[in-house]
């Protein structure tokens, strides 16, 4: 296959928020042939070139109908997974690792020639004491605490082990900061603050004060330019880890000036203790170990994509921000059963 035209891509999580801008992209490209877009449940989206099929990555059993889907794929993107229920970490680790593990087995038997896979800031461990920026050569080994971080370190072990067990399979590794857009608000804030969290709360007017934290400092990338990203991997003999991510980073200020609030200064000890204490009553689905791998993620540096994939974010961080926190004003959503979204004034 030369890899700047590719026949037929599968992607798994195709109805998610990188999976929708990624299917579209792919859409529009005129050096993919065709798109089959794989997910728990059939979307309403109606794309040329792109067509849809279920398949459940957690379920065991369903691992021929996988093979048949990926028998004449030229690319599988990995992009399935799920974010909880964060109290049952015994779940998700059956669809995020369990899951990736079949879809990685069905590749290899199917003999794929590209298998892009959606890893994450979040399979790194602790950045350096400077905060310095840190390239794809830094340790994934994750924060033990939280399960997102301990799945997505795993799956970078299991595809240490594929990729020596199948050198002919080119496997690029995508390690995107957070991904926002306005059509995934409201899946993202059922994600982390739980679906009755009322939305029109996020208005300047309504927070005059915003609380800041040691190790409040991360950074953000538009879901559309990390799907640009995946598009130039595809169309590109490259092979390894790819950083994603947009400038500048968010730190209190930052979110201070664009909510119109004064950051006030709170010891982070009582921000954990708040959100262990609402978790634990299932008031909110983020759990503490997820704050606490927040605060400890490096920042990123996105060298390596820029030159080898000449990619380049079209969005600031700052606005792929702004573009959330509308959609989660707005009740913004897709036609897809992730992204649903509930249209509000």
């Amino acid at each position: 296959m030369n890899p700047s035209t590719i026949s037929r891509v599968v992607v798994t999580g195709a109805t998610g928020n990188v999976g929708t801008s990624l299917v579209r992209a792919l859409a529009s490209e005129p050096r993919v042939g065709s798109v089959l877009g794989l997910a728990r449940r059939r979307p309403d989206l109606d794309l040329p070139g792109v067509e849809w099929a279920e398949v459940d990555l957690s379920r065991e059993g369903d691992e021929p109908r996988l093979a048949g889907y990926l028998a004449d794929a030229d690319a599988v993107v990995h992009l399935a997974w799920r974010f909880g229920p964060t109290h049952d970490p015994v779940e998700t680790w059956r669809t995020n690792v369990l899951g990736s593990v079949r879809v990685f087995d069905a590749a290899a038997a199917a003999r794929v020639p590209v298998l892009v896979h959606a890893s994450s800031v979040g399979a790194y461990s602790p950045g350096p004491a400077g905060g310095a920026p840190v390239s794809e050569a830094w340790p994934t080994h994750g924060w033990p605490g939280a399960a997102y971080t301990r799945e997505k370190a795993y799956l970078e072990r299991v595809l240490d082990t594929f990729e020596r067990d199948h050198p002919l399979i080119r496997v690029v590794r995508m390690r995107p900061s957070f991904l926002f857009k306005e059509e995934s608000a409201s899946e993202q804030r059922r994600i982390f603050a739980g679906r009755f969290f009322p939305g029109q709360l996020m208005r300047p007017e309504l927070l005059p004060l915003l609380p800041e934290f040691d190790g409040l400092r991360f950074q953000i990338l538009h879901t559309e330019d990390a799907a640009d990203a995946y598009r130039r991997a595809l169309l590109r003999d490259v092979r390894g880890a790819f950083n994603l991510a947009a400038e500048p980073v968010i730190d209190g200020a930052a979110l201070g000036g664009m909510l119109h609030a004064r950051p006030v200064r709170v010891p982070t000890g009582a921000v954990r203790g708040a959100l262990s204490a609402a978790w634990h009553l299932r008031l909110v689905p983020a759990s503490p170990g997820l704050f606490d791998a927040l605060r400890h993620m490096p920042v990123l540096s996105t060298e390596r994509a820029r030159q080898e994939l000449e990619w380049e974010p079209s969005r600031s961080s700052q606005e792929a921000l702004e573009a959330f926190l509308k959609g989660v004003r707005g009740g913004a959503g897709d036609d897809t059963h992730p992204l649903a979204g509930r249209r509000v004034g």
